[in-house]
């Protein structure tokens, strides 16, 4: 899927810092503190009243991508990691039944009030769900806590790696990065779409 004109390109220096720590985060190379969620906390609280104005980038192509050329999707829960101002659970909700919508940011859940039915704060590194009781994940521009993802998902199911500004995101990691942190071995297939790219990963069987 071609990318349009006028990429909203985030400032490099800033980008570089975040892209590293993603890396580093996932890699296990870094450790997760309170100190970092209580971090971003602050940040994207202070994000989110002009979130969808001033910092989203209006466009679904990679998720939209993702979910028509991706495979056969299983049927079940999505976890929706990041979820923010909701403005891709409607687009998750036309795949998977259930969507539930977690973000550390109490103030982008209230955004999302008119978008995501059920919305739950809580923090990525410590999901509040089962072992394996999870169809998908689906991470869009979020931070890889490999751990965490893996115990979640069912046998069959599948994690969803969006970034939406592709290798120019703050928080980009390849495929090859995401299946290589993940625990056990995983399968991707993936593509550009738009400003973006998408992965969806598999447990290699």
């Amino acid at each position: 899927m071609p990318s349009p004109d006028g990429k909203p390109l985030p400032p490099e220096g800033t980008a570089n810092a975040f892209r590293a720590f993603a890396r580093d985060l996932a890699a296990g190379r870094r450790a997760w503190t309170a100190a970092e969620a209580a971090f971003l906390v602050g940040l994207f609280d202070q994000l989110a009243p002009d979130w969808d104005i001033t910092q989203a980038t209006g466009r679904d192509d990679p998720v939209r991508d993702a979910l028509t050329r991706g495979g056969a999707l299983p049927q079940g829960t999505c976890l929706e990691l990041g979820s923010g101002t909701g403005q891709f659970t409607r687009l998750l909700a036309s795949a998977f039944p259930t969507v539930i919508s977690l973000d550390l940011s109490e103030k982008m859940l209230q955004q999302a009030a008119g978008r995501s039915p059920v919305r739950v704060r809580a923090d990525a590194s410590a999901l509040p769900a089962a072992d394996a009781s999870i169809a998908a994940v689906a991470a869009i521009d979020m931070l890889l806590f490999p751990t965490e993802t893996a115990r979640v998902l069912a046998p069959d199911g599948v994690l969803l790696w969006i970034n939406q500004l592709g290798q120019d995101g703050p928080l980009y990691l390849s495929s090859e990065d995401v299946t290589a942190a993940l625990p056990g071995h995983w399968t991707a297939i993936e593509a550009e779409a738009g400003w973006g790219t998408w992965a969806l990963m598999r447990r290699a069987r």
